[in-house]
């Protein structure tokens, strides 16, 4: 019997659609995104984009960034996805440079982790707009 080599490429898209689900989506964007047309063409389905966590958990579950590595890739992600996402969880390190990072004219929520009470609260009672 001959072993045949399959490739994930070689695997029809619903099953690659369903694989990519188990996976986490910010783990599947930064790692897939531009490998190839039709990866790319999966991963900004709206079931992969419309939501991201843009945010880590330490061993002990505190709230962190994003390893640099993946948060500077996001930062090239995030101008070609904006128009799809609607939902943004962030922290409070990286959150001025992600929103800034690009126009979210579809974003109606934003999960804001780790804040401290006092930058919150000046987040939501300044003037100063950082758009």
């Amino acid at each position: 019997m001959e072993s045949a080599c399959v490739q994930l490429t070689d695997l029809p898209d619903e099953i690659l659609i369903i694989i990519f689900k188990q996976l986490h989506y910010v783990e599947a964007l930064y790692s897939l995104i531009d490998v190839n047309k039709r990866l790319n063409k999966i991963l900004h389905d709206p079931s992969f984009t419309s939501a991201l966590t843009l945010m880590d958990h330490s061993v002990d579950g505190r709230i962190c960034s994003l390893p640099y590595p993946m948060f500077y890739r996001f930062l090239q992600i995030l101008p070609r996805i904006h128009h799809k996402i609607q939902w943004l969880n962030l922290e409070p390190l990286t959150m001025n440079r992600i929103l800034l990072s690009a126009n979210y004219p579809n974003l109606y929520g934003l999960g804001l982790y780790g804040l401290e009470m006092q930058k919150f609260e000046h987040l939501f009672t300044s003037k100063i707009v950082l758009f």
